[in-house]
């Protein structure tokens, strides 16, 4: 039987979602923590792949076992798991659901704090001593977005990536308080494109360039046309769409 499982962490402490070489990682420890439970191999497969110090408010994986879940193994797996970790559900889904694949849609949230906070300092990019920015401007540039679908201009060099094409749905930001929120939804996303997104904006922001620019950049499909990425830290994956 397939399950899939919804579960958030805290990225501070691991290099990334996906299973590295001699590196800490989020899977690792899910996938450890199933199996010692379970008492058999488990393999899991996630919606996606985090970079080294982004979160999750929402994420999803799938496993398979011929086993009958004890209606207790949340509650097991958060008394095993370590404090930055947490699981939410786990549910029997049909044999062709892939946590992976069947996604439609995906949502990221990013976080600019606009003054120093020791509270906020591994969930945000801590802005508070740099220009000030323009969040009208940078709203303008963000409804750019909405004209292309080819993102090569943010994409991580050098990846296995079969295409770079994504449809956003979503790109706005807001202010709340002293912070900043850029929230984008996409059926995809390419590694690394949220945080060059952002750079990108926070240089719209403080006038580097203008809205318009961010054409040619999109255009030119060449990363290093695109601003610089922001920090890991301030990003956030919150929500995997599935049409259960």
């Amino acid at each position: 039987m397939r399950y899939f499982i919804e579960f958030s962490y805290n990225g501070s402490a691991y290099f990334g979602y996906q299973i590295q070489p001699k590196q800490i990682s989020v899977q690792e420890e899910l996938e450890k923590a199933l199996s010692t439970i379970l008492r058999e191999p488990i393999k899991t497969t996630g919606a996606g792949r985090t970079d080294t110090g982004v979160h999750a408010k929402k994420m999803f994986a799938h496993f398979e076992t011929e086993q009958t879940l004890d209606e207790n193994l949340v509650h097991k797996l958060n008394s095993f798991l370590s404090e930055n970790i947490a699981i939410k559900r786990i549910f029997e889904v049909a044999d062709d659901m892939h946590a992976r694949f069947s996604a439609t849609y995906r949502t990221y949230e990013y976080y600019i704090s606009l003054e120093k906070d020791p509270f906020s300092k591994d969930a945000s990019w801590q802005y508070w001593r740099q220009k000030p920015l323009n969040i009208d401007l940078m709203n303008e540039a963000c409804k750019i977005l909405f004209e292309y679908d080819d993102f090569t201009s943010f994409a991580k060099l050098h990846t296995d990536n079969k295409t770079n094409i994504c449809k956003i749905y979503k790109a706005e930001w807001e202010q709340l308080g002293n912070q900043l929120k850029f929230t984008i939804s996409a059926d995809r996303f390419l590694r690394n494109m949220v945080r060059a997104i952002v750079g990108t904006m926070v240089e719209v922001g403080t006038g580097k360039i203008v809205p318009d620019d961010l054409r040619k950049i999109i255009e030119d499909k060449f990363r290093n046309s695109a601003g610089v990425s922001a920090p890991a830290q301030g990003l956030f994956l919150v929500d995997v769409g599935y049409d259960f």
